[in-house]
């Protein structure tokens, strides 16, 4: 079985996922997208470092190279080519695309009929403004969330209008998401880890604000995992398509629970300190079970 491991950063986790796919029997080829070419002239045009006569039977994505939006797509393309050629690529490049853009996230989310918050997303501050000034006000804010964010990065509270910042920061696109407060005051949210299908882990997100993220100083808690929240994650992380995931909800008030997020490259380093689930051991037999069961690809003709 021919693997490789796209990671370009976060040791932990590449380490992680290395000793559980070499405990597997698996010797994963560590490469980085950014290294992949694409040379015609040849009946296989695509060029994977570590693979020299033959594309890889299967791919686990931990991370895309950072780049310009050119570099993205490119990468993107890379895996759409692998997939079309036969490999098996976790997670997908469809469900990559699906995810990273929280708009396409929250349209199959809602499409799928699973609870979520409001969410209202428009190009032009014009449009933005109207709604805040009809849906915002002092205490009932809306989130300003980039587009292509995470880990709680540039996230923001809008209650008026003039709190809206200019199209050009916002890179043109207001994705805006009603903020749900906890009835009892606590900055908590949940993050739920899903594995082909299946619910596997979860934990509690506690902060010292509102933003809960591990990354931002949120604090990783024990979670005795309800049903319902099981259930719900599955059912988001079904809804793109996604292979293995971080599926973040919030409590809705009403005794439920409503998607806020789904991850398709989720860290997890926060939520193994509270778990018993060796989280990349689950994810790195289920991938490697979808290569067994894949066909093999096509050669590489140099």
């Amino acid at each position: 079985m021919r693997i490789g491991l796209a990671a370009d950063n976060g040791n932990w986790h590449k380490g992680r996922l290395l000793a559980a796919l070499t405990g597997l029997g698996v010797e994963p080829v560590l490469f980085s997208l950014a290294d992949v070419a694409v040379v015609t002239g040849g009946a296989e045009p695509l060029r994977v470092p570590g693979f020299p006569d033959r594309l890889p039977d299967g791919v686990l994505l931990r991370t895309i190279a950072g780049g310009t939006f050119e570099a993205t797509t490119m990468r993107l393309g890379v895996l759409h080519a692998l997939v079309s050629a036969g490999t098996t690529v976790w997670n997908s490049p469809t469900a990559i695309e699906r995810s990273v853009d929280k708009a396409a996230t929250s349209l199959m989310i809602a499409r799928a009929g699973l609870p979520t918050p409001e969410t209202f997303v428009f190009s032009k501050r014009e449009a933005a403004a109207e709604l805040v000034a009809r849906e915002a006000r002092p205490g009932r804010p809306l989130v300003l969330k980039p587009l292509f964010g995470s880990q709680g990065e540039g996230l923001q509270l809008i209650e008026a209008p003039e709190d809206l910042p200019p199209e050009e920061a916002v890179s043109r696109v207001y994705y805006l998401q009603r903020y749900v407060p906890r009835r009892d005051g606590l900055w908590r949210d949940y993050r739920v880890f899903v594995c082909e299908g299946r619910a596997i882990a979860g934990m509690i997100r506690e902060g010292d604000g509102w933003i809960t993220n591990v990354h931002r100083g949120g604090r990783p808690l024990p979670w005795a995992m309800p049903a319902r929240a099981a259930e719900l994650a599955e059912a988001a992380a079904a809804a793109i398509a996604v292979d293995y995931t971080g599926v973040d909800l919030v409590e809705d008030g009403e005794g439920g629970f409503s998607v806020l997020e789904v991850n398709s490259m989720p860290a997890w380093s926060g939520l193994q300190q509270v778990t018993q689930t060796d989280i990349a051991g689950a994810v790195a037999r289920g991938f490697v079970a979808a290569v067994r069961a894949a066909r093999p690809p096509r050669l590489v003709v140099a």
